[in-house]
């Protein structure tokens, strides 16, 4: 059924189609909207057999829905930024235990200093702690996609993160296409736990386990990702045949047949690439775009398929590691490492903390890369004025006061200088 409707609410609906029994709930802002919408569902009994569950605190809601899902239930959260964090160790222990969890991710910057807004931060805090990781382009992706979470974490055993991109998604209203509660009940079978705690079969789930099988059952959380990266394609495929749309599995095109320079990119910002896209092919520019939908598992084998005979690929991404770059170009990097004739791979990282990434400034990037290649990270729109101001007043000032409210004074500074002309 077409709806207009906020993404946390299409969302949180989508979750509630899957029959979801133990909800563990806890708000930060950009995904209290979606346990909000959930939690009104079970009070009026539109969601029935589920307990809602508050609790106070994000690590506290991972291990409720640990215990739920441990205990044989169909287990869900969500959480944001600061909140994954504080989740930490329960991440680790979900994967760790093989618990089929399924978690909202609102995409979110990670402090300090204190900010809100989107990027990608918090997902790749957390990008090697074992969960499968998939990153929606619109709110209709992230309908489908917790659809086929929730079925490709019970038949894996695994917990999967759905990252969902906050505000541009989670508070954008968009016209989405909700699936029938039969059709969901068609593609998701009842869950069926390949591990329960049962007074009347008793078993320990998380014993201690010494150097003698802990290489053996790291091993074995690996190789269940690499099921997944045969899995999720047939998931989708299955999908796309009851549903009518396509999610891409592992990685969608845009383009990308006849390009000879890829843009590489994951979740909203994938929107504003392809319109960029279809400035530049309007200009006679062969370039095109690869939408990364599964991060973890790595599609590795795909792209080197799809890198094959490129000149230049560009990836642009909403984090990096500090010290060393962007993390979705480390990754591009080494899949396409040792491939015949490989294209240069070109960082870019944008939108931290929310700044806007604009048409004219992919465009001015994209045609840098096809004529002047550059080592290492480029930040898109780099204020490099005040910069060189807070660097100049550094090495001048020994007690020269926090960076944050430093930059934060020069561009008040300036505002102050462009209105007074």
């Amino acid at each position: 059924m077409l709806k207009q409707v906020e993404g946390s609410h299409s969302t949180a609906e989508a979750i509630a189609l899957c029959r979801p029994e133990v909800i563990c709930a806890y708000p930060i802002t950009p995904q209290t909207h979606i346990v909000e919408g959930l939690g009104e569902m079970v009070k009026t009994g539109d969601l029935k057999n589920c307990e809602f569950i508050n609790v106070e605190s994000e690590f506290a809601a991972l291990s409720v829905a640990i215990g739920a899902s441990a205990a044989g239930a169909r287990a869900y959260t969500a959480t944001a930024s600061q909140g994954l964090l504080y989740m930490a160790e329960a991440v680790y222990n979900a994967s760790g235990l093989g618990l089929p969890i399924v978690m909202t991710l609102g995409n979110r910057a990670i402090g300090a200093p204190i900010n809100i807004w989107n990027d990608h931060s918090d997902a790749m805090s957390m990008r090697d702690a074992g969960w499968l990781q998939l990153f929606a382009e619109s709110n209709q992706d992230s309908i489908d996609l917790h659809i086929q979470a929730f079925r490709l974490a019970e038949e894996l055993s695994m917990p999967v993160m759905v990252c969902v991109d906050g505000f541009i998604l989670t508070h954008a209203v968009e016209r989405v296409d909700m699936p029938t509660q039969a059709d969901v009940d068609a593609y998701l079978p009842p869950y069926e736990p390949v591990q329960v705690l049962d007074p009347k079969d008793p078993i320990s789930i998380g014993a201690m386990v010494g150097p003698d099988a802990f290489t053996e059952v790291r091993f074995l959380q690996h190789y269940k990702q690499t099921l997944a990266l045969r899995l999720i394609p047939e998931l989708a495929a299955d999908f796309k045949t009851r549903f009518g749309r396509d999610t891409g599995g592992l990685l969608r095109t845009y383009q990308a047949e006849d390009a000879e320079m890829l843009v590489v990119a994951m979740g909203s910002i994938n929107g504003t690439i392809k319109d960029a896209i279809d400035e530049m092919r309007a200009d006679g520019f062969s370039i095109g775009l690869v939408n990364i939908v599964s991060f973890r598992p790595f599609p590795t084998e795909a792209l080197r398929r799809l890198m094959a005979g490129r000149k230049h690929v560009v990836v642009v991404e909403k984090s990096f590691a500090v010290g060393m770059g962007g993390q979705l170009a480390n990754n591009v990097d080494l899949a396409l490492r040792n491939t015949p004739a490989a294209p240069q791979v070109h960082s870019v990282v944008a939108g931290l903390g929310g700044r806007s990434i604009t048409r004219a400034s992919l465009h001015r990037v994209f045609r840098r890369a096809m004529a002047q290649p550059w080592e290492g990270a480029h930040f898109l729109d780099l204020n490099e004025d005040i910069i060189g101001k807070e660097l100049h007043h550094v090495r001048k000032v020994r007690r020269s006061g926090p960076t944050a409210e430093n930059l934060l004074r020069r561009l008040d500074q300036a505002a102050q200088a462009t209105a007074a002309e």
